[in-house]
């Protein structure tokens, strides 16, 4: 199993930014994927999971400004962020909810 994230940097609060997750080694199209970010010195934050028929379930911190999304012809997951602010600065990774895998991670910077 590997899950490659991209899509992390730079942003000034307000901004937006996509982050993908493609994943390998794995029936993607049938698995539950998610989301979640670890702030320094912090534990590992759930942000989101979308199910195999597409259903979606949000934390409250990111309700309403993040959308998760899954296209499984390419076997990725997506993460749009939208309204960013200086808070949501993490390490921002992907996982399988079968086997619990996680990708490496992409840095989320939020500031001006």
């Amino acid at each position: 199993v590997q899950l490659v994230e991209s899509g992390g940097g730079l942003v000034q609060p307000g901004g937006s930014l996509r982050l993908s997750c493609v994943a390998s080694g794995f029936t993607f199209s049938s698995s539950a994927m998610k989301w979640a970010r670890q702030k320094p010195g912090k534990d590992l934050e759930w942000l989101s999971g979308i199910m195999s028929d597409g259903d979606t379930y949000y934390a409250n911190p990111i309700k309403g400004r993040f959308t998760i999304s899954r296209d499984n012809a390419k076997n990725t997951v997506y993460l749009q962020m939208n309204t960013l602010k200086p808070e949501d600065t993490a390490v921002y990774r992907c996982g399988t909810y079968d086997d619990d895998y996680w990708g490496q991670g992409t840095q989320v910077t939020v500031s001006s």
